[in-house]
């Protein structure tokens, strides 16, 4: 609470609340933007693929600017760019407009990114996973706060509008913060490297060709896990276990309650000592089985209980660990490593969707899928953590976190 940093944290965290929003708010009102936009459901599909596409091809490049230029200018940009796609969105009159705006704000997401993992880790030197695990709890409760407002307005026949006037509201506000009060650390490699060697003494470089590679292939694998599931655990309900409409929806309820679950747990368990690698492989290891039982045994009762742990091991901050655990590999260039991740997250964002929907006629074989991606993201994991101990030595010659 003495960390003078704290209150430009909140502000960052703000950013991310609406981030949470922004992942869904396109799909919760299709009808109606379709409409505006005087297009089909397919059409704004093709808007929503088009802020993966911005962030995908951004990433890496924003995560360079990142380190090069500076923390403040990539989330100032992010935020900007997020304000245009929320209102261009709102006030676009055609597809091919939405489409551009949708770019846009996965360019700002990118920006994002680049600029909020590293500028935490650098805030909060002592406890950098958890400054970042905690981002992932606040887009966890954008998620699930976005869905109950549409409800009520629906119920009240408001117009869908209000929903992005909302999050353009809070994000004026920030904006305003960010650029008036704000206070950043030194962007120098030095005092980045200072910090992380304080908690995690290197006794070998990190190899980008080696380690980028592995990171790169769990940012893919996590991000398809996570995506898969939140996209198709209500179809996979209704069609393949034969629960009930509300039922079937229910899950995901599950799902975002393990993810939000998870952060609580994963931060009172890193006050005690447990090292981030522990983490990563400990849940990479039980959505792998988590999944493996949801697609063997799928009844009304194991699939309520799957869907809560693998929204617990797989989207409450694993991806938030492994940026941390791979900036600790390159403490000079955070910006940039988290460009890689987030880049071949941004690919797997894009792919695994298309992949999915060849699947489409049988559901299952969505899950099945997902369970392959776990087990190479598991054997991904595997390799990192044997990486790590030859990087930082064995766990005992390693500083463990102070309670």
């Amino acid at each position: 609470m003495k960390n003078k940093y704290l209150p430009t944290s909140i502000s960052l965290y703000l950013n991310y609340l609406i981030v949470g929003m922004s992942i869904i708010i396109l799909p919760q009102n299709m009808d109606a933007l379709a409409s505006q936009w005087h297009t089909t459901l397919a059409g704004v599909a093709i808007v929503i693929s088009a802020v993966g596409l911005g962030r995908m091809f951004i990433s890496l490049i924003s995560g360079v600017l990142s380190d090069r230029f500076g923390r403040q200018l990539m989330i100032r940009l992010g935020t900007i760019l997020t304000i245009i796609f929320f209102a261009g969105a709102l006030l676009s009159r055609s597809l091919y407009l939405a489409i551009g705006f949708a770019v846009l704000g996965g360019i700002g997401g990118a920006a994002l990114d680049s600029g909020t993992y590293p500028a935490l880790m650098e805030m909060f030197p002592q406890h950098q996973s958890i400054a970042n695990v905690v981002l992932k709890a606040f887009v966890a409760i954008g998620q699930f706060i976005l869905p109950l407002l549409i409800s009520v307005m629906v119920l009240n026949r408001l117009w869908y509008g209000w929903s992005f006037v909302l999050a353009l509201v809070i994000l004026a506000l920030n904006i305003f913060c960010l650029f008036r009060f704000a206070k950043f650390p030194d962007d120098q490699p030095a005092t980045a490297k200072k910090a992380v060697t304080a908690t995690t003494p290197m006794q070998h470089p990190g190899n980008l060709w080696i380690d980028g590679v592995l990171f790169a292939i769990f940012g893919y694998t996590a991000d398809g896990i996570f995506l898969l599931v939140s996209i198709w655990i209500t179809k996979y309900g209704q069609t393949v276990v034969q629960m009930n409409d509300t039922q079937a929806r229910s899950l995901v309820s599950y799902y975002s309650a393990g993810s939000i679950i998870c952060v609580l747990v994963t931060i009172w368990l890193s006050h005690r000592g447990v090292q981030d690698i522990q983490f990563l492989m400990a849940y990479m290891l039980t959505s792998l089985v988590a999944l493996t039982i949801l697609y063997l045994f799928p009844t009304p009762l194991i699939s309520t209980i799957m869907a809560f742990v693998v929204g617990f091991s797989a989207a409450g901050g694993v991806m938030q660990i492994a940026l941390t655990i791979m900036a600790s590999f390159f403490p000079n260039g955070k910006g940039t490593i988290t460009g890689l991740v987030t880049t071949a997250s941004s690919v797997a964002s894009f792919t695994v969707n298309v992949f999915a929907g060849m699947m489409a006629n049988n559901i299952a074989n969505i899950i099945l899928f997902d369970v392959g991606l776990a087990a190479i993201g598991f054997v991904a994991t595997i390799l990192i953590t044997m990486r790590y101990h030859y990087i930082f030595g064995k766990p005992s010659q390693q500083l463990v976190a102070k309670p």
